[in-house]
């Protein structure tokens, strides 16, 4: 079964992740090319453009390398609903743990956008007043999108811990992929709560992309590019999925024909998928 263009690059990345010289074999029984060498700059360009939408937490991890192209890249991702996150950007905010130099701004952002203006009720009261004023959803993402430096996390957790936040502010900052873990689990961790984090896209961690998320196709394309999106992450995502490769497709030719004839329609997770090609083969 010859491997489409589509499905090429996300084969390939699993390919990747078993022994060179068995996987050159695959490659020739599957019609699949090695991929020539990439310039990252222009891999990154694709991202925007050539990728599914997203999880948060992705974001989030492209956002941790500190690296004032990749912010540029990250910059294009988002939607005005995350104006935290862009005035953490051109504010030069670091997200990478125990970093505290600030990140340089890409020049196309420097000169072409300016920060958002503070919301007319956190000039007036302050950023904790206004929170607690926030008696909807459209005034909690306001007073929130002022939430984005360390120092504010800190000032949220406090203010939550003398008394709670309103829900709306609380559902606010859980969703935000920037949102700290800690801080996620003091505003409460119900059912209700846990389903809006969710289906927002926040994710335990590079591993559970990898194997427990799907359709399976998009998160090989994204895991594809991992070396150039996240590359201080991608290690877990390729430590996660070799075991369950090696065992369940290893160096079985007609088994890894199975994956990729299966790959464009398959809509369970990669390790559903790469267990599903082994069985039927």
């Amino acid at each position: 079964m010859r491997a489409d263009i589509t499905s090429g690059r996300a084969v390939g990345f699993l390919l990747d992740l078993i022994d060179p010289a068995d996987a050159d074999r695959v490659r020739a029984r599957v019609g699949l090319p090695r991929p020539a060498p990439e310039d990252p700059r222009q891999a990154r360009r694709r991202i925007p453009w050539g990728l599914p939408a997203l999880p948060s937490s992705v974001v989030l991890w492209m956002l941790q390398e500190d690296d004032p192209d990749l912010n540029a890249v990250v910059w294009r991702l988002l939607t005005d609903r995350d104006t935290a996150l862009r005035r953490a950007i051109l504010d030069g905010v670091p997200f990478a743990p125990g970093r505290l130099l600030a990140v340089e701004v890409d020049p196309v952002l420097r000169d072409d956008y300016a920060e958002p203006p503070v919301p007319e009720r956190v000039a007036r009261l302050g950023l904790v007043p206004a929170l607690r004023e926030s008696d909807s959803m459209a005034a909690a993402r306001a007073a929130t999108s002022m939430v984005y430096r360390r120092e504010h996390w800190q000032t949220v957790a406090e203010a939550d811990r003398e008394n709670s936040l309103p829900g709306y502010v609380r559902w606010a900052l859980s969703v935000r992929p920037d949102c700290p873990p800690t801080l996620r689990a003091q505003f409460g961790a119900h059912r209700k709560f846990d389903f809006r984090v969710r289906r927002a896209g926040i994710l335990d961690g590079p591993a559970a992309y990898a194997l427990d998320h799907g359709p399976a196709l998009d998160v090989l394309k994204v895991l594809s590019l991992g070396h150039v999106m996240f590359p201080r992450r991608a290690t877990e995502t390729e430590d996660a999925l070799r075991p369950l490769v090696r065992d369940h497709l290893g160096d079985r030719e007609e088994a890894w024909a199975v994956l990729a004839q299966l790959l464009d329609t398959f809509h369970g997770t990669t390790g559903e998928l790469v267990r599903t090609a082994g069985a039927i083969a």
